[in-house]
């Protein structure tokens, strides 16, 4: 059979199957074609619903193979199939985009106004990974710093200032052990570096995957404990009625243990080399990253020094503007490109377009992403579940409330799952039916459920999935097994943690 796969097709039908999706493995592209042509056969044979949960797993699919091939063009032919099969309409898919207008308008102007400043970024990023020895102080200092950011700033936007710089370290070092031009692409296949190079290479690589997956949990754990730290936070804070100090106090008794679970993990795994974290940086590594800092800093002009003091100053003007949230996300990093752009002279299009391309991809991946959303909505999907739940009583409701929504979450859109829920539990509170007390641990389930199991998977959290999709992530070999894998720690322990403390809110 496996032969039959891997056999090359000839004539007109083998040249289209050879330009088909570029180039993903054979085999990848007969899978893509068997679902297309198996949802028929299921949507005839059983109906939308079975269809419905078939497309669903197979685009989880084609994110958990993101190496082989960028979800978007597969994940695309799944959505229009959706679209032609009647699954969901188009004004159903629409309502979707509205929904999630703040994030797509983040991802393209945000990303690209953290390239604006990616020069200051390096530098200082740089400074601190050079000057700290300790690789588990280092770690434990990103997941901190990151969990507190998150807590008040937008994770996107803090996970793609760790994706620039990471980005911006392997460059350097490929750079300068390779035989690469300061234009070319990197060679994924490592073809032009040298013999002697390839061990501290893998191991950079490990010790990049670690500090971007300790950032990216980092955002999970931090962002759950404030009103502003997630956005579907807002959306349960507002249902609920509650301020943001009022928020804060609510999820509390949740959060705070959680997040001092997730801390405790970080050093355990960094301590005994557990899950693909413990990976030292190789002396090589930080001597080349030592040398080209210190040649950098002696070619640095009068005015580069004026447009780093510049890039800092927005940089301040940017934190404040998220923290205290005077405009959309998206907005902001809008508002960023043009004044960095506008101090440092940057007019040329082909210039401004090299900062959109690493955010572009990712959005239009959101937008095929929001079709399967409205799907699940149209075909009702999770509604089963979601009545069983609330037949529950008691202390049992809200712990099943925490764990569907984190299974639910994991498969699709915290927002979404966060909507539907608050949806059903406000009409019994406004009804008198529900109290004010099993209200607000329900909601309180409802914030733990979508924020911490859905870390399970890439597909479960926004920057999970940002980082998974990223430039970053095929150069240091970071895929959607290798990303669960390291995220299984995390997630098994602030589960178990949140989980407990479900028991106690009533």
């Amino acid at each position: 059979m496996s032969a039959v796969m891997e056999a090359v097709p000839t004539g007109v039908s083998g040249k289209l199957l050879d330009s088909f999706l570029g180039n993903a493995p054979l085999w990848y592209k007969q899978t893509i074609l068997v679902f297309l042509a198996a949802n028929v056969g299921l949507f005839l044979a059983f109906g939308p619903l079975v269809a419905s949960w078939a497309v669903l797993a197979e685009f989880i699919f084609t994110l958990a193979l993101a190496l082989k091939c960028f979800p978007l063009q597969p994940g695309g032919l799944l959505a229009l199939q959706v679209a032609l099969l009647g699954l969901t309409t188009t004004d159903a898919v629409y309502k979707e985009v509205e929904h999630g207008l703040p994030v797509l308008l983040l991802v393209i102007f945000m990303v690209a106004g953290v390239h604006f400043l990616r020069d200051l970024l390096f530098r200082l990023i740089n400074h601190v990974l050079l000057g700290i020895r300790s690789r588990i102080v280092l770690n434990f200092a990103t997941v901190s710093f990151v969990a507190v950011l998150s807590a008040f700033l937008d994770a996107l936007t803090i996970l793609a200032v760790l994706i620039a710089v990471a980005a911006g370290f392997y460059q350097v070092y490929h750079r300068v052990i390779s035989r690469h031009g300061a234009g070319d692409d990197w060679d994924l296949d490592d073809a032009d570096v040298e013999q002697k190079f390839q061990q501290d290479l893998e191991q950079f690589r490990g010790m990049l995957r670690a500090l971007l997956m300790h950032g990216a949990i980092g955002t999970a754990i931090g962002g759950v404990c404030t009103l502003i730290g997630e956005p579907e936070n807002i959306v349960i804070g507002s249902v609920a009625g509650w301020s943001f100090a009022e928020f804060f106090v609510q999820v509390a008794p949740a959060t705070m243990p959680t997040l001092l679970a997730g801390l405790l993990t970080c050093l355990v795994v960094e301590k005994f080399k557990l899950f693909g974290y413990g990976v030292e940086l190789p002396a090589s590594v930080r001597a080349i990253l030592a040398e080209e800092d210190r040649k950098a800093r002696a070619q640095t002009t009068a005015r580069d020094r004026l447009m780093l003091i510049a890039q800092a100053v927005i940089a301040v003007l940017m934190v404040l503007a998220l923290a205290l949230h005077v405009a959309e996300i998206g907005l902001i990093g809008l508002a960023v490109i043009v004044l960095v752009t506008a101090i440092a002279g940057i007019t040329e299009e082909h210039k401004l377009a090299e900062a959109f391309s690493p955010g572009l991809p990712f959005a239009a991946l959101l937008l095929v992403f929001f079709v399967l959303v409205a799907m699940i909505e149209s075909q009702h999907m999770f509604k089963p579940i979601i009545d069983w739940v609330l037949t529950l009583d008691g202390t049992s409701q809200i712990v099943m409330i925490f764990l569907t929504n984190g299974l639910l979450s994991a498969i699709s859109d915290n927002v979404f799952v966060a909507t539907i829920y608050m949806d059903q539990l406000i009409v019994p509170f406004e009804q008198g039916i529900t109290s004010r007390e099993l209200f607000n641990a329900q909601s309180v389930a409802v914030v733990m459920g979508t924020g911490i199991p859905s870390m399970s998977t890439p597909n479960g959290q926004a920057a999970f999935l940002l980082l998974l999709t990223s430039q970053i992530a095929p150069l240091i070999r970071l895929g959607y097994g290798r990303m669960v894998w390291m995220a299984l720690p995390y997630f098994v322990v602030t589960s178990i943690v949140a989980g407990i403390s479900m028991l106690w809110l009533l």
